[in-house]
């Protein structure tokens, strides 16, 4: 068979059996199977299989994964992380559009916690949505910023997302986690200042209220306890990666003790915390290696049966600029996050992506962070993003699906701006890593 008749078969099955309702770690392993089968002379190509599955993640690049989760879980059960955007509050006083900004603030905080956006959307969701419905905040001031927050979760470092696509592309894991910082704060910025003019020009989306002001000594107090411990942490972290200091393994380690250290100094750390924090933790690091294992044996199928080869020379031989193969390649990547969660996306493309990457002699840092903002933006794309249905289960009543499409759609714009951005400007990207030693 031709190249492109084993794509088709492979990413049809896999869409079927993803649709009828597989996780995504079984689709991969029966597609997985049945290729080799087919390709690998047999069962006999099993044993080949096997091999690879132990190597995909026999690996150290892959050691922060669960210990970065380990240290969000552990912030967000001892209930470190919901004291921190109290405190965050209590400083944003009069400002338009409050919660919305507070919204988006959480969400950023959360990032550094979760690295998932439908989680923090949910998260966020249930708490402040009810609160800006109250207050009078119109849907599209309620719904929008807590969409955007979400997408901030996998911009801000320590991003499990980052550490994964890094692993499959085969560059620094170092230079991603520190390169995400300028697009994870221009987003955060963007957006904030898009919610603070709107809601200045148009009040009645955002109606103010009276605030209860809290005096200035306690506010530097409760900053002092709550918020510069946990954020000296994640701080520390970035900057053992950013100088060299640690490894991003060694640094998770640290950033993991500490944060147990600081549960058990503000008397948080007991058994039920730790239950709860290591279970959660354990529960999505399983499911990233065993979804990870799948992936690595789908790579050397797609480049055994020509297919790698065959798409990235029909790549390299289009008559248009490579900035337009950059654009078709991004438009793939929103395309199937319309359907499918980020990970997902990040195992299916990346074997076919980066041959791609390099033979255009693209940076792979550029690449991977500017596909973390389309797959950030993909989440809230009408009609099908993940996080608009997440956020419609949570949502007051009588809320739309229409309600919550229109209100996605700035927020969306905006990552767009972002996107084009970093295409036409890379050092929005490579400037910080390029100080790295």
């Amino acid at each position: 068979m031709e190249w492109y008749t084993y794509l088709i078969l492979f990413f049809a099955g896999l869409g079927v059996l993803m649709m009828i309702g597989l996780p995504v770690a079984i689709a991969f392993l029966v597609v997985n199977m049945t290729g080799v089968y087919f390709l690998w002379g047999g069962f006999s190509g099993f044993n080949q299989l096997v091999l690879s599955l132990d190597s995909s993640i026999s690996t150290f690049v892959l050691v922060p994964v669960p210990m970065f989760i380990l240290m969000g879980a552990m912030m967000f059960h001892s209930g470190i992380a919901s004291r921190m955007i109290e405190v965050i509050d209590q400083w944003l006083g009069f400002i338009a559009g409050r919660l919305a900004v507070l919204a988006i603030g959480a969400g950023a905080l959360l990032g550094t916690l979760t690295g998932v956006a439908m989680g923090s959307v949910a998260m966020l969701g249930s708490t402040l949505t009810p609160e800006m419905e109250r207050r009078g905040y119109a849907k599209s001031m309620s719904i929008g910023p807590i969409l955007a927050s979400g997408g901030l979760a996998i911009l801000i470092p320590p991003s499990t997302l980052a550490i994964v696509l890094s692993s499959l592309g085969g560059f620094s894991v170092a230079k991603i986690l520190i390169g995400i910082i300028v697009p994870g704060v221009l987003l955060a910025l963007m957006t904030v200042t898009y919610i603070v003019i709107r809601a200045t020009l148009q009040p009645h989306l955002a109606p103010p209220y009276a605030v209860v002001r809290v005096p200035l000594r306690q506010r530097l107090r409760d900053a002092l306890v709550y918020l510069l411990p946990p954020v000296s942490v994640i701080v520390m972290v970035i900057g053992f990666i950013f100088f060299g200091t640690a490894t991003p393994t060694e640094a998770a380690g640290i950033g993991t003790f500490l944060t147990f250290v600081l549960a058990a100094a503000y008397g948080k750390l007991n058994v039920g915390v730790l239950r709860r924090g290591i279970g959660s933790a354990t529960e999505l690091s399983v499911m990233i290696l065993v979804i990870l294992t799948g992936s690595a044996a789908f790579s050397q199928l797609l480049s055994f049966s020509g297919a790698t080869s065959a798409i990235t020379e029909l790549a390299i031989d289009l008559p248009v600029h490579p900035m337009v193969v950059m654009i078709l390649m991004q438009l793939v990547v929103m395309f199937l996050g319309l359907f499918i969660e980020q990970t997902s996306i990040v195992l299916v493309t990346i074997p076919i992506f980066m041959p791609i990457v390099k033979a255009l002699g693209w940076d792979p840092v550029w690449f991977g962070i500017i596909m973390m903002v389309n797959l950030e933006m993909a989440t809230i794309t009408p009609p099908f993003g993940l996080s608009l249905f997440v956020m419609k289960g949570i949502a007051p009543k009588g809320t739309t699906m229409g309600d919550i499409y229109k209100a996605a759609v700035p927020f969306i714009l905006i990552n767009v701006l972002l996107m084009g951005l970093m295409m036409a400007v890379p050092d929005v990207v490579l400037w910080l890593p390029s100080f790295m030693p």
